[in-house]
């Protein structure tokens, strides 16, 4: 794709950025985190060419991150959003829409943009079914990550997106399986 500009999509890094999600996203131009980021150190650790793009997690509040980082975990958006080429990415963490948000609220309420991304769930979704797309990248740390840590890379030109699922294999818990 000419002119491409490639996002590395994450959320729920709980504290933790797999080191091999780090990586992919050094490769890209621009990082998505939507939420659950859990302390500076995960934004500091996310080097893009270009910008990091966070939103606010349920568990992104100065009670829970360091004390010395209180102003930095306040000033995440709850809402956020990147105009690339082709359209415009609307990111939230999706918990005030409960355990599960359904795709048709997201769709409803973000009805102005071409893909809308959320974490909270640890689930990786990529709904291409209507715009906009709803998609989550799943977990990039190691809490709850349903198999291994994860993330999206999209690839994003005036003429087409595509998303492309990167999964590590979760390695400790393939080491507690093979010692039972």
């Amino acid at each position: 794709m000419n002119n491409s500009v490639k996002v590395g999509i994450l959320s729920d890094t709980h504290g933790h950025l797999d080191a091999r999600i780090a990586d992919v996203i050094r490769d890209c131009d621009h990082a998505v985190h939507a939420g659950d980021i859990m302390g500076a150190h995960v934004l500091e650790q996310l080097q893009p060419r270009k910008s990091v793009i966070a939103v606010a997690g349920n568990n992104d509040h100065p009670a829970i991150w360091d004390q010395d980082e209180a102003e930095i975990v306040a000033a995440l958006p709850r809402t956020t959003e990147l105009v690339l080429p082709g359209g415009t990415v609307r990111i939230e963490h999706g918990h005030r829409l409960g355990g599960f948000p359904e795709h048709e609220q997201l769709r409803w309420d973000h009805a102005d943009v071409k893909m809308v991304v959320y974490g909270h769930t640890h689930k990786r979704i990529i709904d291409q079914q209507a715009e906009p797309w709803i998609v989550n990248p799943g977990a990039a740390g190691r809490e709850r990550t349903k198999g291994g840590p994860s993330c999206l890379i999209l690839h994003a030109s005036e003429s087409e997106w595509t998303i492309e699922t990167i999964l590590f294999t979760d390695t400790a818990a393939a080491q507690e399986k093979s010692i039972l």
